[in-house]
């Protein structure tokens, strides 16, 4: 049985705080576990969550400002000794990858896992099959940064009484899915005269940047949009100047993007409460919610087509 979901290990921008880790995602999708932006302190996060290291088959990296990266070490070398069985695959820009060699090799450990690196040097597709899209876009920070989404490729849902229109029927019907046509006496039958389209699912994660086109882009009609929120409106002027978000600015990307859901995350230290950062997020866009540490939030159950 399929699972989708997203886990929260740690909600802090800069500074942790008792109650909040630095950074960590984690996206489990199917078969596919992604782990974005492990901050310091995640493998012990990952624990908590009941997230296992051989369950990470991709590590995202936005950029290489210390609470998105300083975990990779322990993740990784807890990969090794868990003796990961697969090859993991590993995405962040490439201006940082003296820095990505760096953390990989901190330490004396038996490195025995199979990391693949990916730096990325452009916008687009980082990795797709016949299932699922990985792709990347720049967003605007003070360092090289890119966001990220995951999307689910759309599939075609078979109508059954659009088959008994056509006398359809049998192992005809696997012939039909596999060349998408069939002849028949009463002509040829498109796949798409007997199918409905079934849009797929899909999240975003959009950390450190101000706002912008790309940051639109990438979260234009997911399920599920991660989004940093470092300040509040008061701050707005801090955040222009240190390239971050507000929570308001945040919930103008989720409305004009038309997401399903806004999860809030990347809170300054500075606040002891997130309260005013969710009511200004929900004025704008209502179906907001803030990260916790160690939550596990689940994506919706997937939209059927027209006409199933």
């Amino acid at each position: 049985m399929s699972v989708r979901e997203l886990v929260i290990l740690g909600t802090a921008a800069q500074v942790p705080t008792r109650e909040r880790n630095h950074n960590g995602y984690f996206l489990r999708w199917d078969n596919e576990g992604i782990l974005f932006d492990p901050g310091e302190g995640t493998q012990r996060q990952m624990t908590y969550a009941d997230i296992s290291a051989s369950s990470i088959s991709r590590i995202a990296l936005t950029h290489f400002h210390g609470d998105h990266c300083l975990g990779i070490p322990g993740v990784v070398q807890r990969l090794s000794l868990d003796k990961t069985p697969h090859r993991v695959h590993a995405y962040f820009p490439a201006s940082g990858e003296c820095f990505w060699n760096a953390m990989t090799h901190a330490s004396l450990f038996q490195n025995v896992v199979d990391i693949e690196k990916h730096p990325i040097t452009e916008p687009g597709v980082l990795y797709e099959n016949d299932k699922i899209r990985l792709i990347c876009a720049p967003l605007v920070h003070r360092t090289e940064c890119y966001g990220y989404r995951l999307e689910e490729l759309s599939t075609r849902s078979i109508c059954m009484d659009r088959l008994s229109v056509y006398g359809i029927s049998g192992p005809d019907v696997g012939r039909l899915k596999k060349q998408g046509y069939l002849d028949t006496p009463k002509g040829r039958i498109e796949l798409s005269d007997v199918s409905v389209e079934r849009q797929g699912q899909s999240f975003a994660h959009v950390m450190d940047t101000r706002p912008c086109d790309n940051a639109r882009m990438l979260a234009r009609n997911v399920d599920i949009l991660l989004c940093e929120a470092t300040y509040c409106e008061s701050e707005a002027k801090q955040a222009h100047e240190y390239m971050h978000l507000t929570a308001r600015q945040a919930a103008e990307i989720a409305r004009d993007s038309h997401v399903g859901k806004l999860v809030l995350t990347h809170f300054s230290q500075r606040y002891l409460t997130l309260n005013t950062l969710l009511q200004e997020a929900r004025e704008v866009f209502p179906n907001t919610q803030l990260a916790h540490d160690c939550q596990h939030i689940p994506f919706p159950k997937r939209k059927r087509g027209m006409g199933e």
